[in-house]
């Protein structure tokens, strides 16, 4: 399509695009950038997006090609496209799959048609070092215990290979879903799961297997796992974030599958059984007695002869466990995420080690659809009080954060969001990143406070108090970031958070993204100090939402209170 003056992108030749908020195709333009471009910065008018490599191999390993992400630039520029920029992008997605892996007569080989490329690639010395014995001209043999490591080099040389070598079927596991709950609720697939399901496993095929669903909080991210735990059929363990999500996996593959008790187990620092289908914490894997010590219970991944590994938020997969990951790739691997961002940098690892995005759906789209709940995102700014203005001009740059971050005058602003929120089905979340600015509000307001020191069995008692209404405000600390179900909150004020974290602005929201039907819209509610380095990183943190869709209504405080 010629390129129209009227349209809102405007693609440039260092391979960054300039999207108009104001501009009627803006949100069609900006849900059709979203699987191949990745947002970098979100100011009131123009948004900024970048061609990555990793975002068009991600795109390419979903079935977009370059043809098409090329139409999607065409259909939506002013101005003619830059000739670099096809040239380039259309060089980066031609990358993926150069070379592969394969597995012949049971020999794992790596491959390329390019003879020269594959010679350039064997004298790279970190590619060389996992090479096997040369086999003619576009064919080395590769030690099965160096295919992981042998992936991250090639992305890291800018060729991702193509994993078609296949995986270890595992031991068999008799298991179905059921159509009606044990707790006696109807339970039925979604659509978008059952797809999502489909992208990962590929009927079987040797390109499934291995890969990452994108999907928002409250999307049922749970049940696209169990549901690949029912499509495989084979002994699996779940990776997760703490032992309230294990108990979380655990009560809903029980209730969801024909699944006992027995069949069942939990893996964490309190309990350790072993069972066909297993749930882990992070935490227990990266246990260890010394600093530079071993990790005693890596041997987990080699109890069962496991046929698929569930990384439950593999956004905050730790780096000590990319390390096993490498030297496990014959398991099929599941990766679950809101947001595929790494505020480590390590979203590479997970394309080569976990996989790359098999399905993803926008946030807005699950919303219009009903199976998220509507969200208003609102920025409210406030002053910080004359004594601590003072204490901020001459305080060292690493402690004007949390200068800014545990401003006092935000204790008066959240009880006037309280006093709004205090409908009979209002449930409302304080989260926070420190403990001080969390303690001195549960205090003041007389409101129970979670934070990592909580016993597991009191936090079960607050979130199940939640749950069923005994209580109707809770303060989060961080670890209310993840893996938590509580339905029925809709309002969520935050009073501070980690820098300019993307991933933790998504995880807070998702908290309130449970559907609720027939009610008001959920509110996100983000207190943030002006004039200060908070400000500056919160523009940050709102990158990964405004991709999905949700803009941030910026207040005053004087206009809330």
């Amino acid at each position: 399509m010629q390129y129209n003056p009227a349209n809102p992108l405007i693609v440039q030749g260092d391979r960054t695009i300039l999207l108009e908020v104001d501009n009627p195709s803006f949100a069609a333009a900006r849900d059709a950038l979203a699987p191949f471009a990745e947002i970098e910065k979100s100011p009131e008018h123009i948004h900024t997006y970048r061609l990555t490599p990793l975002s068009l191999w991600n795109a390419a390993a979903a079935g977009l090609t370059a043809d098409a992400m090329l139409e999607v630039l065409a259909r939506y520029t002013k101005f003619p496209i830059p000739s670099n920029v096809a040239v380039d992008l259309r060089e980066l997605v031609g990358r993926y799959g150069r070379v592969r892996l394969r597995r012949v007569a049971g020999a794992l080989r790596l491959e390329c048609d390019d003879a020269p490329l594959l010679e350039e690639l064997a004298r790279r010395r970190e590619v060389r070092a996992l090479l096997g014995e040369r086999l003619d001209a576009t064919t080395f043999a590769v030690d099965d215990a160096f295919r992981g490591m042998l992936k991250q080099a090639l992305i890291m040389a800018g060729y991702p290979a193509e994993d078609l070598a296949g995986y270890t079927e595992g031991a068999t596991l008799e298991v179905a879903l059921r159509s009606t709950a044990r707790s006696g609720a109807s339970f039925q697939v979604r659509d978008y799961q059952r797809l999502a399901v489909d992208a990962f496993h590929a009927g079987g095929d040797v390109r499934g297997g291995s890969g990452v669903v994108v999907l928002p909080c409250g999307a049922g991210k749970t049940i696209v796992g169990i549901a690949a735990i029912a499509a495989l059929g084979r002994n699996t363990l779940v990776l997760t974030t703490s032992t309230t999500a294990v108990e979380q996996w655990r009560r809903e593959v029980l209730d969801k599958t024909t699944l006992d008790e027995e069949e069942v187990g939990v893996y964490t620092g309190e309990s350790k059984t072993i069972a066909p289908v297993t749930i882990a914490t992070y935490q227990i894997l990266t246990y260890r007695a010394k600093k530079d010590g071993e990790f005693p219970h890596f041997g987990l991944f080699n109890e069962r002869d496991w046929g698929l590994i569930v990384y439950d938020e593999v956004h905050l997969l730790p780096a000590p466990v990319f390390r096993v990951t490498a030297d496990i790739q014959a398991r099929r691997r599941l990766g679950l995420t809101a947001t595929l961002v790494r505020e480590d940098g390590l979203e590479a690892d997970v394309f080569s080690l976990i996989g790359p995005k098999k399905f993803d759906v926008p946030w807005r789209v699950l919303e219009q659809r009903g199976w998220i709940a509507e969200a208003q995102c609102r920025e409210i700014r406030l002053d910080l009080p004359g004594d601590l203005r003072l204490e901020y001009a001459v305080a060292e740059l690493r402690d004007k954060f949390r200068l800014a971050s545990e401003n006092p005058a935000k204790d008066d602003l959240a009880a006037v969001l309280l006093a709004r929120h205090d409908e009979p089905n209002d449930r409302v979340l304080i989260i926070g990143q420190y403990l001080r600015q969390l303690r001195r509000i549960a205090e003041r307001f007389d409101l129970p406070l979670i934070t990592g020191q909580t016993s597991n069995p009191e936090r079960e008692r607050l979130y199940h108090d939640f749950r069923t209404g005994v209580i109707k405000r809770l303060i989060l600390s961080k670890v209310g970031n993840f893996a938590i179900d509580l339905p029925d909150a809709n309002v969520m004020i935050q009073v501070s958070g980690a820098f300019g974290s993307r991933q933790e602005e998504a995880q807070r929201l998702g908290r309130i993204l449970r559907p609720k039907p027939g009610e008001k819209p959920a509110v996100f509610y983000t207190l943030v100090s002006r004039d200060t380095r908070e400000m500056d990183f919160a523009h940050h943190r709102q990158l990964f939402l405004t991709e999905q869709g949700y803009g941030y209504e910026i207040l005053d405080a004087s206009e809330i209170e």
